[in-house]
């Protein structure tokens, strides 16, 4: 029976570019500067690289649509190198490519590395213009705010919380991450947002308002990856080890019967499930230490709460009132700033939440850092809550 990865796979270096608006840049240049940090990290040259996953989601303009400029860019001389993409989950994709490619034993050191210029593709994170049988027949709306607004009246409706208490949790959500970004010399948006602002913002889609929407940015990260045993010979002596790395993707039953209420993401929940079961975890409301999560919009981190099964179902708005995820919390959650401070950069994003969980686990995230954490999470969710993807990693210390 399998028994999963858990403890099998070591982080060996990260590294992660600054996101924003990098007009100054091209894609190649964000693998490198993310490359080159992991590689640093690592202490390793690049030519110890066995096997490499490149995340890349709808960057086309500038990387095309194989694995050829990565690996250009990276001169990943001879080795295979594939191009991962898988929505908004690609980055935490590209990790578990590399992962399984150490447990399996068929390379000692991979890489998993994800980035994206969406600057330059002209993305707004509106609908775009373009036509097919699947945007057609599953993705009515075409519109991301539009899904998550459903989302948030789903949620309301089957849990009786008033728009008011529901605005309170969003914003509060949204401040938390703007005072924690304002911590991240490597995140796009740095500045504290005040209250009234966040509450007074114009409205994007109901209840959805300017400020509970992420940006839109240009990003890298990357992660090297090995094995325990090779790790502690190369000299790590404090190690940072994969504890589990779970997808779930939509089969469309959303859509196509009446068992789902809107008011979760069915993924998460089941992802999740499995997430923990791999990494030994029977109460994270407990044992989890911090958690990056995919705060696309506000909404999402709220309800994601709950399908993390760290808040009971109904009482995510009370516990982030609370204070419960702030940065003195039980739980913090986005002490980088998550996607609210850093943008969306696609293919990035899955490895930039565990670079951020990595720093702290090593103790080495300066004004952000966390008393002792030993236990961290990542929560990537691609798609729209009724027809989409959920990626889950649990990183500790070994």
């Amino acid at each position: 029976m399998a028994k999963g990865i858990k403890d099998k796979v070591a982080i060996l270096g990260m590294g992660c570019s600054r996101f924003g608006e990098r007009w100054d840049v091209g894609t190649e240049a964000l693998l490198a500067e993310a490359f080159d940090e992991a590689l640093t990290d690592a202490g390793i040259g690049r030519e110890q690289i066995e096997a490499a996953w490149f995340g890349s989601c709808v960057d086309a303009v500038n990387v095309g649509n194989s694995a050829i400029p990565a690996s250009a860019a990276l001169r990943l001389d001879g080795i295979p190198v594939s191009r991962m993409e898988n929505m908004c989950a690609t980055g935490t994709e590209a990790l578990r490519g590399a992962a399984y490619a150490v447990a399996s034993g068929a390379v000692d050191i991979a890489l998993a590395v994800g980035a994206e210029k969406l600057k330059d593709t002209g993305y707004g994170g509106l609908p775009g213009a373009y036509k097919g049988t699947f945007n057609d027949l599953w993705l009515p709306l075409g519109s991301a705010p539009a899904g998550f607004a459903q989302l948030a009246a789903g949620y309301r409706a089957k849990h009786g919380i008033s728009k008011e208490d529901l605005k309170r949790g969003m914003a509060h959500v949204s401040w938390k991450s703007h005072q924690n970004g304002a911590l991240s010399p490597k995140a796009h948006l740095r500045k504290p947002v005040e209250m009234d602002a966040i509450l007074n913002a114009p409205m994007i889609a109901e209840p959805l308002g300017l400020y509970d929407c992420c940006g839109v940015s240009d990003g890298a990260a990357a992660a090297i990856v090995t094995t325990p045993e090779i790790a502690r010979a190369l000299g790590k002596k404090e190690l940072v080890t994969i504890k589990a790395i779970q997808l779930s993707i939509s089969s469309g039953v959303e859509t196509t019967t009446n068992t789902w209420d809107g008011s979760h993401v069915r993924n998460t929940r089941n992802a999740a499930k499995r997430a923990y079961a791999e990494a030994g975890i029977s109460n994270p409301r407990e044992e989890l230490d911090l958690i990056e999560v995919h705060d696309c919009f506000s909404i999402t981190e709220l309800v994601t709460m709950e399908d993390l099964f760290i808040s009971e179902d109904g009482r995510a708005v009370s516990d982030i009132l609370d204070g419960f995820y702030d940065r003195e919390g039980k739980v913090p959650c986005q002490i980088d700033g998550g996607l609210k401070c850093f943008g969306h950069p696609i293919g990035a994003s899955g490895l930039r939440m565990a670079y951020e969980n990595y720093q702290q686990l090593l103790g080495r995230a300066g004004k952000r850092q966390l008393s002792s954490p030993s236990l961290g999470l990542t929560h990537n969710l691609g798609g729209v809550p009724y027809l989409g993807i959920a990626a889950i990693s649990i990183l500790g210390l070994h």
